[in-house]
């Protein structure tokens, strides 16, 4: 794996709280925290815009994006409102993860939580080549549900 030196301030409602962190030496993803003083309540529906107490500066050319955690949409249905969230590098503000309850009980992040993950990776940009057509493939103009639902053995 590369490893990216990442410029990172810690906010003063993120005093106490560690800087992101890899859970194991194989994860993807940097765990964020809820960076807040006091419980936030979301209701079934409901969402709510959680700090995380951290502002990047990531070099040209890379991106990070903020994911939901699995555990917490398996066990309470509570996920990422815009998953994934794209943090540009031009972007220095604080990173904020907007949480959605789709689970059936009130849902309630607690100060210092870990609410989702941060993947930083390179970016391509691109240079459009505006053309009248295009190659011929095998699945052509076919939408969703072009490939079917079961794969072919």
């Amino acid at each position: 794996m590369k490893t990216l030196r990442v410029a990172v301030r810690r906010l003063p409602h993120a005093a106490e709280l560690p800087l992101p962190a890899y859970a194991t030496p194989d994860s993807a993803g940097l765990d964020l925290m809820a960076a807040i003083d006091a419980p936030v309540a979301i209701p079934p529906g409901g969402r709510a815009m959680i700090p995380t107490g951290i502002a990047l500066a990531l070099p040209p050319g890379h991106e990070a994006q903020v994911r939901p955690r699995s555990g917490l949409a398996a066990r309470h249905g509570v996920t990422l409102l815009n998953a994934p969230g794209t943090i540009d590098a031009d972007y220095r503000g604080e990173i904020s993860a907007i949480l959605i309850n789709l689970g059936e009980a009130m849902f309630t992040v607690e100060p210092g939580m870990r609410i989702a993950q941060l993947v930083v990776a390179p970016v391509v940009t691109v240079d459009w080549a505006e053309t009248e057509d295009l190659p011929e493939t095998l699945r052509g103009d076919g939408g969703f549900g072009s490939t079917g639902v079961r794969a072919e053995g």
